[in-house]
């Protein structure tokens, strides 16, 4: 028996097994509790209908069955919708569900905030921020993917961990999430894209992991003074050792890589800011993502001039590289790209 009480949902399989045989219950219990607690996402022990009483009661002595709550939500003119998640010990998160007339695409926080200090991102401001539990990052997906099924009508199409934090820094925990959505909705790793500022040792860790997902790179510029400024990760993973850690990865991989850049207006927008992004590319197969900045509070930046985001895209381009352009979404909620800082006040739970 375990002394103290834990979340369950910290286990692995093998962990409850081993506690099922010890207190005389068969092996096979432990893979039905599991596919309670993460196929079905159950609240209580007692909603395990085909698991014994008395293994529901020693589950109840031994252990916590801990859930994030919706405490509040709001509506984008365009449909988005950004949830508030109130953790078990009362921190608030945010959630992104942005359904189009073809997908249904859930962006995912990983911590509560971020300690990485990037100048034009709201998260930064939230200071000491603490790793969300595998089970915490997976209760987002679930809780988000049946409110898109039951209020939408759309199925959940793709995954984005591109919310507060930095998934990297949460290694763990973001990859045993990744593990539960595969597993309990069948979902495919084409279709879960996990962005990370450029954390280079944990970047050849995904590689030798040998991750199926897609990895998305914040670049923001690809002048290391300029990254500096904009990124100070950027003073200890600078853009040579980035490119090696890439090429490393889509080496082991054969994955090709996603940069996001975003435009400021008069910082990286130029032509020749194009020219070295795209030198910068020549390192590993990839696509450009361009990302319109969106306003925070307190924060000076502002959108690049369309004349200029035009050049800039135009240069990148004549140059055979993959450039989409990306529409702000939820902006006039906080919820886009770079906004994400519990604007949502605590409320009533609407759970």
């Amino acid at each position: 028996m375990i002394s103290e009480k834990q979340d369950i949902r910290l286990l692995e399989l093998q962990d409850i097994e081993i506690f099922v045989e010890k207190i005389g219950e068969k092996k096979f219990r432990a893979k039905q509790v599991f596919e309670w607690l993460w196929n079905k996402n159950v609240n209580t022990f007692s909603e395990m209908k085909n698991v014994p009483k008395e293994l529901i009661a020693e589950l109840e002595n031994s252990f916590l069955l801990e859930h994030l709550t919706i405490q509040d939500q709001q509506t984008s003119s365009d449909g988005t919708i950004k949830f508030a998640l109130k953790t078990k010990d009362d921190c608030l998160i945010e959630s992104v569900l942005i359904p189009t007339d073809t997908r249904a695409t859930i962006c995912v926080s990983t911590q509560t905030g971020c300690s990485l200090n990037c100048k034009f991102c709201a998260t930064a401001k939230i200071k000491s921020p603490k790793n969300l539990t595998a089970g915490e990052i997976y209760d987002q997906i679930f809780l988000l993917s049946k409110f898109s099924e039951e209020h939408l009508n759309k199925k959940l199409t793709n995954i984005v961990y591109m919310g507060m934090g930095e998934p990297l820094l949460n290694y763990e925990n973001t990859l045993t999430s990744i593990k539960h959505v595969n597993n309990s909705f069948g979902f495919s790793p084409s279709r879960i894209t996990v962005s990370t500022a450029g954390i280079i040792k944990k970047i050849k860790q995904l590689a030798d992991d040998e991750t199926k997902f897609n990895l998305a790179i914040s670049l923001h510029s690809a002048n290391d003074k300029k990254r500096n400024y904009l990124m100070p990760i950027n003073k200890t993973n600078n853009l040579k050792s980035l490119a090696e850690a890439l090429k490393y990865y889509n080496k082991k991989t054969n994955n090709r890589i996603t940069i996001e850049y975003l435009l400021l207006k008069d910082i990286n927008d130029s032509t020749n800011d194009a020219k070295e992004l795209a030198l910068f590319c020549k390192n590993f197969p990839c696509k450009i993502n361009i990302i319109e900045y969106n306003p925070v509070k307190g924060i000076s930046f502002s959108k690049a001039l369309v004349s200029k985001q035009n050049e800039f895209v135009s240069c990148l381009k004549n140059k055979n590289i993959i450039v989409n352009v990306r529409n702000s979404r939820g902006s006039d909620i906080n919820a886009a790209c770079g906004q994400l800082a519990n604007i949502i006040k605590k409320r009533k739970s609407v759970q």
